[in-house]
């Protein structure tokens, strides 16, 4: 999950830094992500993993870094495990 969140964010996130210069907490807003720039990650996301993220989901907390982004697809790939 974290390569495939890692090419997104390389892909979408118009960053100004590469990223092997980002760690996994680091706060991505801060490196340079935009709201833009979110919502064409979230897409890419939610193509990627087959997801589609709940309106509760949709804030600055759950793209504020790469861990952040793992949490928020794991909790949404559990939640369809308990149908």
């Amino acid at each position: 999950m974290n390569e495939t969140i890692r090419d997104l964010l390389a892909k979408c996130g118009a960053l100004p830094v590469t990223m092997d210069q980002i760690a996994d907490d680091a706060d991505l807003y801060a490196a340079g992500l935009s709201s833009f720039a979110s919502v064409q990650l979230m897409l890419g996301i939610e193509e990627a993993f087959d997801i589609e993220f709940p309106d509760n989901l949709l804030n600055r907390k759950s793209f504020a870094s790469i861990v952040a982004i793992e949490k928020t697809v794991g909790m949404i790939l559990d939640s369809r495990k308990v149908v």
